[in-house]
C-alpha cells in the first residue's frame, strides 16, 4: 500500500466513526472523498458575494459577473463544492449537475443596512436543497447580534430538516453586532473562538470561520490576557469547534499568489478541514485561477483528514 492510499484509508476510518445518518454520510463522503482533494480535506468555492456585497465585488474581473465563470472554475479547478443561493442554483446548475457538488445557501442579506443589528432571513429550504441535488446546505448565523434570538429559532427548523432529509449542515458562523464590536471586533480571538463553539453547540457539521487576529482591546477576560501567535490562535478556534469540521475563509483578494498559498498551508497546519476561497480565486483571470488552484491542491494533498 503506497503512502497516499494508506493516508486515505486512515482518513476514511476516522470518517466511518462519525455519528451520522446514512444520508449525511453519503453526501459528506462525496464532498470529502468524491471531489476536490479527495483525501478528507475540503476546497469550497463560494458565490454568495453578489447578494452579500452587491455587484461591485465583480468589478475587478468583469467576466466573473456571469455565474458560468465560477461554475467553470469549480469544475476545471476540481473544487470539492460550489456554495451559492437558490436563484443561481436553479438558473445555472443544470449543465453542471453531478460534475460539482452543491452547497445551497439558505439565508442571506444585503450589506445596505448597518450590521449593528444584523440578521439573515431564510429564502430557501432544506427541501429546495434536496430538489436541486445538493450535498449540503449553508446557513449564516450572526453570533452576538441583537437579533440572534430570531436566528436561533430559525436555525432550529433548518437543523431538524437537515436531520430529517439526511443533509449536512455548513454554518457560516459570523460574529456581528454592537456587542461584538464593543468586545474587540468580529475577527478578534474572542469573537472567532465563540463562533466556533456556537457552531458545535448548535449542531453544525462544518463551520466557516475567519482567521482570528491579535486584537485584545476591550476583549473579555481571559482573552484580554492571552498572548498567542497566529498559529496558536487558529489552533484554538479549531479545538473549540470540536467534532465540527472547520473551513477558514480566504478573505479578500490578494494579488500575491505565494501569499495565498502560504495562507492555505497555515490553515491546514492549524488543523482546519479545508478552505473556502471565493474572491481570491474568481477575481483572477480563469487560467490564472485554475493554475493557482492546482498549487492549492498540492498543499492540501499533504494534509489528509
Amino acid at each position: 500500500m503506497n503512502q497516499s492510499t494508506q493516508a486515505l484509508s486512515e482518513a476514511s476510518e476516522k470518517f466511518s466513526k462519525l455519528s451520522l445518518s446514512h444520508g449525511k454520510r453519503t453526501r459528506l463522503w462525496r464532498l470529502l472523498y468524491g471531489h476536490g482533494p479527495r483525501n478528507g480535506s475540503l476546497l469550497v468555492l463560494p458565490l454568495d458575494q453578489g447578494l452579500e456585497h452587491g455587484p461591485t465585488d465583480f468589478f475587478p474581473n468583469p467576466p466573473a459577473i456571469d455565474p458560468d465563470y465560477q461554475f467553470r472554475l469549480a469544475v476545471e479547478g476540481n473544487f470539492s463544492a460550489i456554495a451559492l443561493g437558490v436563484g443561481l442554483a436553479e438558473k445555472y446548475m443544470g449543465e453542471y449537475c453531478g460534475r460539482i457538488p452543491l452547497i445551497l445557501k439558505l439565508n442571506g442579506k444585503t450589506n445596505i443596512p448597518s450590521d449593528a443589528e444584523a440578521t439573515s432571513p431564510l429564502f430557501a429550504s432544506v427541501e429546495d436543497a434536496v430538489r436541486l441535488g445538493a450535498d449540503a446546505v449553508g446557513y449564516t448565523m450572526y453570533v452576538g447580534s441583537p437579533r440572534q434570538h430570531d436566528e436561533l429559532r430559525q436555525f432550529e427548523k433548518v437543523r431538524q430538516d437537515c436531520e430529517r432529509f439526511g443533509m449536512p449542515l455548513v454554518m457560516w458562523s459570523y460574529p456581528r453586532g454592537e456587542a461584538i464590536e464593543a468586545k474587540g471586533g468580529k475577527n478578534s480571538l474572542f469573537a472567532q473562538d465563540y463562533a466556533a463553539r456556537v457552531a458545535l453547540e448548535m449542531g453544525a457539521d462544518i463551520v466557516k470561520l475567519h482567521e482570528p487576529n491579535d486584537n485584545r482591546t476591550n476583549a473579555p477576560a481571559p482573552y484580554d490576557q492571552l498572548q498567542e501567535d497566529a498559529g496558536a490562535r487558529s489552533r484554538r478556534v479549531v479545538r473549540s469547534a470540536g467534532r465540527t469540521m472547520v473551513l477558514f475563509s480566504g478573505g479578500e483578494k490578494n494579488d500575491d499568489d505565494a501569499a495565498v498559498l502560504r495562507k492555505v498551508e497555515f490553515y491546514m497546519a492549524s488543523g482546519a478541514q479545508g478552505v473556502m476561497f471565493g474572491r481570491n480565486m474568481w477575481l483572477r483571470p480563469l487560467d490564472q485561477a485554475i493554475a493557482l488552484t492546482k498549487e492549492v491542491h498540492k498543499i492540501m494533498a499533504k494534509y489528509p483528514r
